[in-house]
């Protein structure tokens, strides 16, 4: 028995040496998995933010077109409302689903920045079925739109923890024609 009192100190060694390594190997796993997972979430998350947004500028885009055939915006490829009933249409429909998935995976912050975004772009609708239109309530709600824009792109990058990014208005220098609106 002497022999085993003697090899005793070794034996709880071994196992509290084994038992430490599996306890750090089983935190680390876990650590990692917790890791892989939210990097699986904020990229799952950057794609539904950036779903919502292109489909919340297809909108955008039709709107400036629409309202450069009825006089009140200078987008150089007017587009009757006639030719764009369909294309509005699909770009509501598509504008649908992705804000189920914000709702879904969004922030609360990006959810509510999303939705001002939408009534402004709701809003540009709106003004292009009323008879009366004129330049400065559409410049209002040009000016509205992109300033919704501008802070649910902030309280995406703020949501991903990215550095801040740009505005979005372009300003071409002057006497240049104006090719279009990035915005």
């Amino acid at each position: 028995m002497s022999a085993f009192i003697q090899q005793l100190p070794a034996l709880l060694g071994v196992i509290i040496g084994a038992l430490g390594s599996y306890l750090a190997i089983a935190k680390g796993d876990q650590a990692r998995f917790r890791r892989e997972q939210r990097a699986r979430w904020e990229e799952r998350r950057l794609a539904v933010y950036a779903d919502y947004a292109t489909a919340l500028k297809r909108t955008v885009t039709l709107t400036y077109r629409i309202a450069s055939h009825l006089g009140v915006d200078p987008h150089p490829h007017p587009l009757s409302p006639e030719s764009a009933a369909a294309e509005l249409a699909e770009a509501t429909d598509a504008r649908d689903p992705a804000g189920e998935a914000l709702l879904m995976l969004g922030t609360p912050e990006v959810v509510e920045k999303g939705r001002t975004w939408v009534v402004a772009v709701i809003e540009m609708e709106r003004f292009l079925r009323e008879p009366v239109r004129s330049p400065e309530t559409w410049s209002a709600l040009l000016t509205r739109q992109r300033t919704a824009r501008e802070a649910y792109y902030a309280a995406v990058r703020r949501d991903l923890a990215l550095p801040p990014g740009h505005s979005g208005h372009w300003t071409l220098q002057p006497g240049r024609p104006r090719p279009g609106r990035p915005e």
